[in-house]
């Protein structure tokens, strides 16, 4: 076979395991009950099976599989590196999709489905460029191991963080390769960006209570779920200051700018005002995110009844900090977000994981600057910063320097791939996954071989 044909069978095989991991449906509802990523692991297992692979799988509750896949090193000294997948996916609604959200159908050269691009599609590259790897022979320098961790999407508490605590030596690498990167630049120089870093995750839930009585009788009433209405809109609006980061002038470099403008975006007194003008489509709410400190009151609950006064409500609130913020700096936040009401709240953490970067003058930077000038010679790696979290920050916990990392078509804009995470119509197509199945062979072979 040639070369092309090689690449052309390793695609289709990506293709067919993205497939059926989507139809798989590992959805996560961030209960102990949900994702069945056992699904997954056990497609991964018999896909790994007759190749020669030392698979072990854990689970860290019923149905939570998280398999560790490894193909040992030839040299104790020498660097080891993990790639990690997630298997789980968030929850979606049919109604809003144009075709089966689990169907995982091809449609016009793209795979379609929930985690087809968070991040099934890294996942199933990275499982078949692992299986080519062993089949063919390859001896890696130091250790090469593939991760397929579930619960990602809720915060890692039955996947990377539960092995961390009980099996870290299995998943401990100096270098880790995960979620998201692989987006070309629109600036002046060809680009892609890889994620060198990750806002950090400050979950909080927030309880208001009231006193109890009937609904037919609201005048002069303690009414919980008015006082968490009014808190929801207070945290909605807040707009902390920008803080503009160490990665913050990657991002702007790739952007399509006048000198006049990129200034104008790297002045923290007048950034806000451009983001303010800045349509949604063109990239008005990441670039905001990579800016600023958010808040996003996302589920509201209470336990009553229509025609009963709530006692309490609790309304559970995203925020993501930027590089510096710590546990003080998020309670600070709130309480300038809530006024007054912040007296009459009780403030409960879920996750308080800060935002973490790893260094980019390393060796595995420079594999990854190598595998992407195969197929694009003129584009250099851009440091890129992630808005949304990942297990990065649990391997860099381990000590490791881990990037997101991937790549995707050219013809993929940065504005649609960003809007398919966890919304309609979650799709991928079929020459981004080949160019990442690639990806991952040029990096661990340049890497560890």
């Amino acid at each position: 076979m040639t070369e092309h044909s090689d690449q052309a069978a390793r695609t289709a095989e990506t293709v067919e395991l993205l497939q059926t991991m989507i139809r798989n449906a590992c959805v996560n509802e961030g209960t102990a009950a949900s994702g069945h990523e056992t699904r997954n692991a056990d497609a991964l297992v018999g896909f790994f099976d007759g190749a020669g692979i030392a698979v072990e799988t854990f689970d860290a509750a019923p149905g939570r599989t998280n398999l560790v896949a490894r193909i040992e090193g030839s040299d104790p000294d020498a660097p080891s590196l993990c790639l990690n997948g997630h298997t789980d996916v968030v929850p979606a609604n049919a109604e809003g999709w144009r075709a089966d959200p689990f169907g995982g159908e091809l449609i016009d050269g793209e795979i379609w489905g929930r985690g087809a691009v968070d991040m099934l599609n890294l996942t199933a590259s990275m499982a078949v460029a692992f299986r080519h790897l062993s089949v063919s022979g390859f001896r890696p320098a130091g250790d090469l191991v593939f991760f397929g961790v579930a619960d990602e999407e809720a915060g890692s508490a039955y996947g990377a963080r539960w092995m961390a605590e009980h099996h870290p030596g299995l998943i401990t690498t100096d270098y880790v390769l995960t979620e998201n990167g692989g987006l070309h630049g629109s600036g002046d120089r060809p680009t892609v960006r890889m994620s060198a870093g990750e806002k950090g995750v400050a979950w909080r839930r927030l309880t208001f209570r009231g006193t109890p009585g009937h609904g037919s009788m609201p005048f002069k009433s303690d009414n919980a779920l008015v006082k968490a209405a009014a808190a929801v809109d207070r945290i909605a609006d807040y707009r902390p200051a920008p803080r503009l980061h160490e990665l913050w002038r990657n991002v702007v470099a790739e952007l399509p700018l006048d000198d006049d403008t990129a200034d104008l975006l790297m002045d923290p007194a007048r950034v806000d005002g451009f983001l303010d003008e800045l349509p949604r489509e063109a990239g008005a709410p990441f670039l905001y995110s990579c800016t600023h400190t958010t808040f996003s009151p996302n589920v509201a609950a209470s336990q009553t009844k229509t025609n009963v006064l709530p006692d309490e409500v609790t309304i559970d609130v995203d925020i993501r900090t930027m590089p510096g913020d710590s546990t003080a700096e998020v309670e600070a936040h709130l309480r300038e977000a809530l006024g007054d009401l912040a007296d009459h709240v009780e403030v409960e953490i879920l996750m308080d994981d800060p935002a973490s970067i790893s260094r980019i003058d390393t060796p595995l930077w420079d594999s990854m600057q190598k595998a992407v000038g195969k197929p694009f010679p003129e584009s250099e790696l851009s440091a890129g910063f992630g808005v949304g979290f990942t297990d990065a920050r649990v391997h860099r916990e381990l000590g490791a320097i881990a990037y997101g990392a991937g790549l995707l078509s050219p013809s993929v804009s940065g504005a649609d791939f960003a809007s398919r995470f966890h919304g309609n119509d979650e799709r991928i197509d079929v020459t981004s996954l080949g160019l990442t199945t690639q990806f991952w062979l040029d990096v661990v072979s340049d890497f560890l071989g």
